[in-house]
């Protein structure tokens, strides 16, 4: 991958809201009522970020005082998280597009090939039909967005965003290699993984400190 196509797809936030969060949520001493609601604040203004090129219709809206020409989103937009970890992220995009509907996808990796494998799938009909924006809060080895993204490509989906609180470099790489088409969307991209996989400096495992199984 060169490093203009990283460029290109790679959007990384450097508002200094989320930075001032961010930073909040990697600190180990937030607790999980805490953690959460920060990736919840995080993620709507993450969303914020991702959806500036939305695409908008015309409709005529009736102010106290006359009617007026006005826009509004068009319809679908489908917010994706993927198991676990994604849906308290998901829920900061959730409350800043209320009008988007909601699908889930289930992985798990195996341990004997270390892939992702989907054990849950459930997803609107008109998925394939507008923007999808798929939600994972860490961009680690990037397998399971690669795998969430490829489920959501043979349902005929065009328009997919991520949507992470921050990447490594690896995941970066496996996703733009993988499918050079998905913006990603982050808020910060952090120096490496270890030899677990975690992301160095990263915040820990977001799915056990959003759900205090730590």
């Amino acid at each position: 991958m060169s490093h203009m196509a990283q460029q290109d797809q790679l959007h990384f936030s450097d508002h200094p809201l989320i930075q001032h969060l961010l930073s909040e949520a990697r600190d180990e001493k937030t607790k999980s009522p805490r953690f959460r609601q920060l990736v919840e604040t995080i993620g709507m203004l993450l969303a914020y970020e991702a959806t500036r090129d939305l695409a908008l219709e015309k409709t005529t809206v009736n102010t106290p005082l006359e009617e007026c020409e006005g826009q509004r989103l068009r319809l679908p937009i489908t917010i994706v998280p993927i198991l676990r970890a994604g849906l308290g992220l998901a829920d900061g995009v959730r409350a800043i597009l209320p009008e988007a509907q909601t699908a889930h996808i289930g992985l798990y990796r195996d341990e004997k090939t270390l892939q992702p494998v989907s054990y849950y799938q459930k997803m609107p009909p008109n998925i394939a039909d507008g923007t999808v924006l798929m939600i994972d809060p860490m961009l680690a080895t990037g397998g399971s967005v690669v795998a969430a993204n490829s489920i959501l490509r043979q349902r005929g989906c065009k328009d997919i965003r991520l949507i992470c609180l921050v990447a490594a470099p690896e995941g970066v790489d496996h996703v733009i290699n993988a499918d050079p088409d998905v913006p990603i969307y982050t808020g910060a991209l952090d120096r490496q993984l270890n030899e677990k996989g975690y992301i160095l400096p990263g915040l820990g495992d977001a799915g056990d400190r959003l759900f205090g199984t730590v």
